[in-house]
């Protein structure tokens, strides 16, 4: 049993020399100057010796002499003397996993918004603008092609003139144009344009003379610029289908040359039919032929009954 005791005491004894050894070294240290002022003026190891131990004794530990070599021997070796490591990968690495705590959190804060932000970007901005793509390549490789040749086919089928005829070729032919250039807002312009050239044949209207209670004006003239002295001479008019209803029709007003939809316009007329109208409305303020035009299906100008040099004005 005594044989096991042995070991642990000089184990203890050992460690003991070995703090011992370590304080000198610090005490070395921290007396930097002494170290200096003994070794730089060539004093002998005994002398630094003597004034180590009496460093200990004045605070009353007593260091045997070998342990104070040890210390100075040690000192010399930089045996305890920490060197930090020089800057490489591994050192970097390691410093980051030390200061983990510091770091970790709001990095991984700022990965889960990027991964947010980045998928908010997908759903929101990248998938709509894949859809929106998918359906313009469908609409210029099949859409717009089917409604332009349906259009133009159901136009042709129900045109009788010419130059309805020509306008509706003309249109097909802008909107193949635009789709073979991938240019969708230009060919949906030229389905739109069969598709209201299509509606405006298909109507029937008569043009009739405004007059009655609330009506301020059944005609007018006007002085033109460019024949001073001369008049024209407008009937102001409306479009009203079989049922009463008004019905809106293109008109281009030969003043400013403006185009617009409208269900009342003034219509140019001859001097005779202008004065005409004018003496049937003055005896009973009721226009017996108020009827001027007629505009039937196939057709896209009504034919007028009463002498009119074509013409027209948006605005008496």
């Amino acid at each position: 049993m005594s044989d096991t005791a042995v070991p642990a005491v000089r184990d203890k004894n050992k460690l003991d020399d070995v703090l011992l050894a370590m304080d000198v070294v610090d005490t070395l240290r921290h007396r930097e100057q002494l170290v200096l002022t003994e070794l730089d003026a060539g004093a002998r190891e005994a002398a630094l010796l003597a004034r180590l131990k009496d460093i200990y004794a004045a605070q009353g530990i007593d260091v045997p002499e070998r342990i104070l070599k040890e210390g100075v021997k040690a000192l010399e070796e930089k045996r305890f003397l920490y060197e930090p490591p020089k800057p490489s990968l591994g050192v970097s690495l390691a410093k980051l996993y030390i200061t983990r705590d510091r770091w970790l959190a709001p990095v991984s804060f700022a990965v889960v918004a990027v991964v947010a932000l980045f998928g908010a970007y997908q759903v929101g901005v990248v998938a709509p603008a894949k859809a929106n793509a998918a359906r313009a390549e469908i609409e210029l490789t099949q859409t717009l092609p089917a409604e332009l040749t349906r259009l133009h086919g159901e136009v042709s089928a129900a045109v009788l003139e010419e130059k309805a005829k020509l306008q509706a070729d003309g249109l097909l032919a802008d909107g193949q144009r635009a789709i073979a250039a991938g240019d969708a807002k230009a060919a949906r312009s030229a389905v739109e344009g069969l598709s209201t050239l299509q509606a405006d044949l298909g109507a029937i209207y008569q043009v009739r003379v405004v007059y009655g209670p609330g009506e301020e004006y059944t005609g007018v003239f006007r002085i033109p610029d460019d024949v001073p002295g001369a008049r024209n001479y407008y009937l102001i008019v409306e479009a009203v289908d079989p049922s009463g209803r008004l019905v809106e029709v293109p008109v281009t007003s030969e003043e400013d040359r403006r185009s617009d939809r409208v269900s009342r316009w003034g219509q140019r007329v001859s001097e005779a039919v202008f004065n005409g109208v004018a003496a049937d409305k003055g005896d009973d303020q009721i226009i017996q032929k108020s009827v001027i035009g007629q505009k039937a299906a196939g057709y896209i100008n009504p034919q007028y009954t009463v002498e009119t040099p074509g013409g027209a004005i948006l605005e008496w």
